[in-house]
C-alpha cells in the first residue's frame, strides 16, 4: 500500500499507525524464520485486536512533504520502520507544458516558459505567508483553471457562430483565442486574491 502525504495525520494518529505497521513487519519477519514444512502457512498479523492474513509480498510506502503548513513530524518509532529515499526536483517546465497541451493549448511550450518562472519569482520575492503556495500543486490548479476558461471561451465563440449561421471550423475558432490572455486571467483569478496587500 502507498500512503500519500502521510504526515498530514496528527502525531497521535501517526503513533497508533506505527504500531500496526510494526505488527505487519514483525509477522513478515517471523515468517522468514519458519521451518520449510510451515512455509506455506498463511502469515497472520495482529491488527487492532484481530488476526489478519498478510500477503508475503506486501510492501508499505509513504510519501510526505516536510516543511508544509499543517504537517506533523514523524515520531522516532515510525521513522525506524521506513527507509528514506531521496527524490529529485521535478521538471516544472516540462510538467506545465504537458498539462497545457492536455488542456488544449497550442502554444504550450511558450506559455510553460513564462508561467514557471513567474511561480519561481513569486516564491522568491513575495513575503513569507503561511497560506502562500507557489509549488507544483498551485501551478497545476492555475493550469487546470486556464483549461476551463479556454473551453468556456471556445463554447461562447461556437454559440456566436451558430447564432449567425456561420460554419464552425475548429482550427479557426481555436485561433480566435489569445491563449496567453487566458493563462493571465487564470493567474489573476487563482493567485491574486490570495496575495496580501504588501505584495500587490
Amino acid at each position: 500500500g502507498c500512503f500519500d502525504e502521510f504526515n498530514r495525520l496528527e502525531e497521535r494518529q501517526l503513533s497508533a499507525v506505527s504500531q500496526e505497521i510494526q505488527s505487519i513487519q514483525v509477522a513478515l519477519k517471523d515468517a522468514t524464520k519458519r521451518p520449510p514444512e510451515r512455509a506455506k502457512e498463511p502469515i497472520m498479523a495482529d491488527i487492532m485486536g484481530k488476526s489478519i492474513p498478510v500477503h508475503p509480498d506486501v510492501g508499505i510506502f509513504i510519501t510526505m512533504n516536510p516543511g508544509y503548513a499543517g504537517r506533523s513530524n514523524l515520531p522516532d518509532n515510525l521513522k525506524k520502520l521506513f527507509r528514506n529515499l531521496a527524490m529529485t526536483q521535478p521538471d516544472r517546465q516540462l510538467i506545465a507544458q504537458v498539462m497545457l497541451f492536455s488542456q488544449g493549448f497550442r502554444s504550450a511550450e511558450m506559455l510553460a516558459r513564462k508561467i514557471v518562472p513567474l511561480f519561481i519569482l513569486c516564491k522568491e520575492q513575495l513575503s513569507a505567508q503561511s497560506h502562500y503556495d507557489f509549488g507544483l500543486r498551485s501551478l497545476k490548479a492555475v493550469l487546470v483553471t486556464a483549461g476551463n476558461l479556454k473551453r468556456e471561451r471556445l463554447d461562447e465563440i461556437r454559440k456566436e457562430l451558430t447564432a449567425k449561421g456561420e460554419p464552425i471550423d475548429d482550427a479557426k475558432v481555436a485561433a480566435m483565442i489569445d491563449e496567453q490572455e487566458v493563462v493571465i486571467q487564470s493567474v489573476s483569478q487563482s493567485m491574486i486574491p490570495k496575495l496580501v496587500a504588501d505584495d500587490i
